[in-house]
Order: structure tokens, then sequence, then C-alpha cells
């Protein structure tokens, strides 16, 4: 598969991009849960007719309609201050095919100060600007330095602003760059530069497969399907990939499926050698525990031609139901917003 070939992935999980979960066990892991204990802040969330509501309503307008394929957003009715999300990591990039999860929570004067924002990091740094105490760094949130455009902005910023800026600015092809003070070899023929980059990705890539493991082992509330069916279709590629690392056929995120391994063999190190294999192995496990592959077309005889009929009829009604249920979402989207609204 071709770098840039995840939005076919993503769209292949029947796994609504945005939606709302009810009760208080839908949200009874989430990072933020102690946050907004005052009765003010519990005012104003609860007040339909508050400022903050309606700006809420808003934001989930905006998320559902305008998520890209490779973010997906879960709310709650009970808590309308929490947000989760996770974003797949882009093709091209040490990320690609690993899930990454951010808890969000917005304040009582929101949009007034910005989101504070959490990282499911499991004690892993796979980035300068997401630490391995699940902070995240970024201009946008007020957690780092930045000016102008760079700042939160009451009257534009919005949550999909602040999502799409961690998928494109920080999960990037060449995070080290990322770090203060290194910028100045993103744009330097130096080899010395290159060199860091691409065994900065190398740790990157490793830590992405451990937080695969993590994910697969516990997935957060409300993604726990989504988890199992991201990597029953993507666990095969994933497997690949490392193959192609450990023989030196590609540079970390650059494999491709249906592609021959290149003439010049990519060095690697026994270290990162020695670490690939050991996540083959774990990850081999834990996606042969999920069944990820498809199964396998076999013809049948005359007799079970009745019984393929009524699969072929079921898978229709099946594609029916996911239809429906979609509609059922926006359905229920509706009914929340237009409670706020009222």
């Amino acid at each position: 598969m071709a770098p840039g070939d995840n939005k076919v992935a993503a769209n292949t999980i029947v796994f609504p991009q945005f939606d709302i979960l009810s009760g208080d066990s839908a949200h009874s892991d989430h990072y933020f849960i102690h946050s907004n204990k005052s009765k003010k802040a519990q005012g104003c969330f609860n007040d339909s007719t508050s400022a903050v509501s309606k700006k809420i309503a808003k934001e989930w307008k905006i998320l559902e309609k305008g998520l890209p394929d490779s973010i997906y957003v879960r709310v709650y009715e009970q808590r309308i201050d929490l947000l989760r999300a996770v974003i797949i990591g882009a093709a091209g990039t040490p990320y690609h095919d690993g899930l990454f999860f951010l808890d969000i929570v917005l304040p009582s004067d929101y949009p007034n100060q910005p989101p504070k924002v959490y990282y499911h990091a499991h004690g892993l740094c796979l980035n300068p600007n997401l630490y391995s105490n699940g902070t995240v760094c970024l201009s946008l949130i007020h957690t780092w330095t930045g000016r102008g455009v760079e700042l939160w902005t009451p009257a534009k910023s919005t949550i999909l602003q602040l999502l799409v800026s961690v998928q494109g600015l920080v999960l990037n092809s060449k995070p080290y760059f990322n770090e203060p003070g290194r910028e100045v070899g993103l744009y330097s023929k130096a080899e010395r530069w290159t060199k860091k980059s691409m065994a900065y990705n190398e740790e990157v890539f490793i830590s992405s497969c451990k937080t695969m493991l993590y994910n697969l082992r516990k997935a957060p509330k409300g993604f726990e399907s989504f988890v199992v069916e991201h990597f029953r279709a993507r666990g095969d590629f994933i497997l690949a990939a490392i193959r192609a690392y450990i023989n030196g056929d590609a540079t970390v995120g650059q494999y491709q499926e249906c592609v021959s391994a290149s003439l010049s063999s990519v060095p690697v190190s026994s270290k990162f050698k020695a670490n690939l294999e050991k996540m083959h192995l774990d990850l081999r496990s834990a996606f042969h525990g999920i069944d990820t592959s498809p199964p396998k077309m076999k013809k049948l005889p005359l007799e079970g031609r009745r019984e393929e009929k009524e699969a072929t009829s079921d898978a229709v009604k099946s594609r029916s139901s996911a239809k429906e249920s979609k509609q059922g979402i926006s359905s229920r989207i509706l009914k929340v917003l237009k409670k706020i609204f009222e």
C-alpha cells in the first residue's frame, strides 16, 4: 500500500468518526474526569442557555462535519466539557498505522481560554512535543511559546484546529526537528542532520509499536471496537513493514506493499534490528489474537450455493444496517444539540 493510502484503510472501519456517548461509565477512565467540579463550572456546562454550552454545541457540529478520515472523536452527553480523540499515524511517517489518543477538557470560560490536553503516553516519549507524562507541548494551547496565529484565538480557534495541528505539525515525517534549536537542520544538506533524524525515527517507531501493544491490551473506553478493527485491517501491513525495516529494504515510514525492495540496502544497527525483532514477535502474537487476516474465498459445492446466497443477503442487510446506524447517530447528535439550543 502506497503512502497516503491510510485514508482507504481508515474508511474500511465501520466506526462513526464523531459520536456522543451516554452514561457515567462512558467517561470513567477519562484523564480529566475530576476537572470542572466547582459549582460555578458545573453551572456553566449544565445550563443549556450559557454561552459556554452553546459554543460547545457549535464545536460538536464542526467536528461532526469536518473531521479528516484519520481522526475520530467521542464526546459525552453527561459531561460536555470532555472529549476523547484518536489520531491514526499517517503513511510516510514513523507513526504510520499507530493510534494516538488524546483526552481533552474545556475550561468553564471556554473559548476565552484554550482546552487542556493529555496524551496517552504510557510512559513513552515518541515526539519532542509529546512528553512521557502525557503533556502536549503546543503553542495553540499555551503550553509552548508562540505569537499571532500560533496562539489560541477565542473568536477563531477550534477543537478541530487543535486536532489537525497535532496530526500535521507534531506527528510528522521528521519529528527530530520539532525540538527547539534543531530546526536549522531541517533545511541543511549536512549528512549529520539526516543521520540524526533517521536514528530518531527508528526510536520513535519502536515506541509507536509499544503504544500499539498498550492499546491492544487495554483500549481507552469508547474505542474498544475501533482498536480491534483498526489492527485487524492493518496488522499484516504493520508486520510486513517491520520485516522490511529489519532487512534494510526501506527506511522507517517508507515501506510500500507491492513494491520491490530497494537495490541499495538501508543500514540497520544491531540495536534497532533487535528491537524490531522483538516488536515483530510481540505484535504478531497480539494481532493473531484478533485474527488480522480476512477470510479466504473458497469454491463451494452445489449444496453450498444456498448458504452463499444467504450470506450475501446478510452482507447487504449489514451494509444497510450500518447506513441506518449512521443516520441514527446523526439523529442523536441533533437531539442533544436541540437541548442545548432550546
